[in-house]
């Protein structure tokens, strides 16, 4: 083959294999991330994601950013798919400390263990959607095909515990497109993400209570989305702890409910 030849076949390769997003990239995929701030100012997150905000999404709260404060607010979410004793363990302490959380759930929790999840409703909690399967939502290309994924979420839901799933998606990874967060917002669904989390989903690899401890407060921030997950046993053991110190700094625990809707009022 000549040179010329073996050129053009790499090029026509290359053209095969790359994705084509279309020309506005709304379906092109991408991983949330928020860099952390070290020094109690809200962090922001690549200009490359500006649109997510577009569709009701959200990852901070705005309108509390002031760091000096003398009443800040933090809003605690947990992403749950399992119960390993721990999920158990972090009600009982949001319980006992009367602190109001958002869990995003899987199909999984919820036929397994629906007695947590009447818990949570019970006890103050909004109960949200992780998606049924934990898939990667940004392969869905068609609402009615993403949108049923969430509805099918909900019908377990209702239909196993009596409990109504709040009308909050969290991408399963944080994994997403424009697309996604323009169907999840035309099914009347809000996307949260977070402007703080840490590598707590690990049970095998699991940070000391001390280390976390250091990682959460040394990102603290006015208007904090905090994502934590709840099968951790650092995460359990260090709840009382961390919500003690949070008390202390001057925060309070706000819902996604006054999140949103302090946003819209903006």
């Amino acid at each position: 083959m000549s040179i010329m030849k073996r050129i053009l076949a790499c090029m026509l390769c290359v053209l095969m294999t790359t994705p084509v997003y279309g020309a506005d990239n709304k379906t092109k995929p991408y991983n949330w991330y928020c860099c952390h701030v070290k020094d109690g100012t809200q962090p922001t997150c690549d200009a490359e994601l500006s649109f997510v905000e577009k569709y009701n999404g959200y990852y901070i709260d705005r309108k509390n950013s002031d760091p000096t404060a003398a009443e800040k607010v933090i809003y605690l979410t947990f992403d749950a798919g399992y119960e390993n004793g721990n999920i158990s363990k972090i009600l009982d302490t949001l319980k006992a400390e009367n602190v109001p959380g958002a869990f995003f759930v899987l199909e999984n929790l919820i036929s397994k263990n629906p007695e947590l999840i009447k818990r949570m409703a019970e006890e103050g909690h909004l109960v949200c959607n992780h998606t049924a399967k934990h898939h990667d939502m940004t392969k869905y290309h068609t609402s009615e095909t993403f949108l049923a994924e969430l509805a099918n979420l909900e019908k377990i839901c209702t239909d196993t515990t009596g409990v109504e799933i709040s009308k909050y998606y969290r991408p399963p990874e944080g994994r997403f497109s424009e697309e996604n967060l323009q169907f999840a917002n035309d099914g009347g669904y809000k996307t949260i993400f977070w402007s703080f989390g840490y590598v707590d989903w690990d049970n095998e690899r699991q940070m000391s209570p001390d280390d976390a401890m250091n990682k959460i407060l040394g990102g603290l921030h006015n208007g904090e989305v905090l994502l934590l997950h709840p099968t951790s046993a650092t995460n359990a053991a260090i709840m009382g702890r961390l919500i003690t110190e949070l008390k202390a700094k001057g925060y309070r625990f706000g819902t996604l409910d006054e999140l949103t809707a302090q946003e819209n009022a903006a």
